[in-house]
């Protein structure tokens, strides 16, 4: 099974490649606005037990993102108790993405 977390360095790869991993943000909106990658799937927190089984896919790679990965580990624990085998989560968080790999995201 793969490891729980991911860190930013093998996320940046891992975006470059055709199957990329989904990423789902569970940040809250005013946050997302704040500052997003491209390409991710706002879910904030309390919403992923109601949307998770309508929205994701349980056999594909997801990778959960917050501020700072507490947030998100925490989602993807829930996820892989879900049978979202592929669930993993951003080490750091935006936060970490932003410093180690991307300047232009903004911290907040």
């Amino acid at each position: 099974m793969l490891e729980p977390e991911i860190s930013p360095q093998s996320f940046a790869q891992l975006r470059q490649q055709p199957n990329a991993p989904l990423l789902l943000d569970v940040r809250e909106p005013w946050e997302y606005q704040s500052a997003h990658l491209p390409n991710s799937l706002l879910m904030p927190m309390g919403e992923v037990a109601s949307r998770a089984h309508q929205e994701l896919d349980p056999d594909a790679p997801i990778v959960v993102l917050c501020h700072h990965g507490a947030r998100s580990l925490s989602v993807t624990m829930w996820l892989r108790n879900q049978g979202f085998d592929h669930a993993q989560s951003l080490a750091g968080g935006i936060d970490a993405w932003s410093r180690s790999i991307d300047s232009t995201v903004p911290r907040y």
